[in-house]
């Protein structure tokens, strides 16, 4: 399990099947799942498991298992994933933290260390967030992560989603 990350509560590594009870959980839980199409069984929280495994190897990032530091306890998952939109191949920073570790300011934290890594390390211009339109809470890490709503809105998967952006030079001041 790879080490990936820190920032000054948390750990990001890459995830194995060990951590499936972990996610398998939090990807079952309604209220983390409620802007998913339905909440995951355990045999689909091991292919989403799997899927980013096979993203560290293809691409060197997925969505990565976040830990508290102090406690060593997984909190979520956060990291960088391809997207095409419109044509083009953009990384998308995406985050899930489970339920019982909401409004501790998880997700904007380690969302903000995968933009810096996008930006720094992986020499992108631009990271994006697609984001349902109800899912406030979500839009309010991709605004606290200096992004901005593009104009049109675009279907991702059979639902609607606003796709947030933010450059390399904007992120830098946020």
């Amino acid at each position: 399990m790879k080490h990936v990350l820190d920032t000054p509560r948390l750990i990001l590594r890459e995830m194995s099947l060990d951590d499936l009870d972990f996610v398998a959980t939090m990807l079952a839980d309604p209220e983390v799942m409620r802007y998913y199409p339905r909440c995951y069984s355990r045999a689909e929280a091991k292919t989403w498991s799997e899927r980013q495994m096979n993203r560290y190897a293809r691409h060197g990032h997925g969505l990565w298992l976040v830990l508290e530091k102090t406690t060593s306890q997984p909190v979520g998952q956060v990291g960088l994933l391809i997207q095409q939109v419109r044509g083009v191949e953009e990384k998308e920073g995406g985050y899930l933290i489970h339920r019982p570790f909401w409004r501790r300011g998880f997700a904007t934290e380690a969302a903000c260390t995968c933009r810096d890594y996008a930006f720094e390390v992986l020499g992108r211009q631009r990271v994006i967030a697609l984001i349902r339109p109800e899912n406030v809470p979500s839009q309010g890490v991709a605004l606290k992560l200096g992004m901005q709503t593009e104009p049109d809105h675009i279907w991702h998967n059979n639902f609607e989603h606003i796709v947030f952006s933010v450059s390399r030079d904007a992120g830098k001041s946020a």
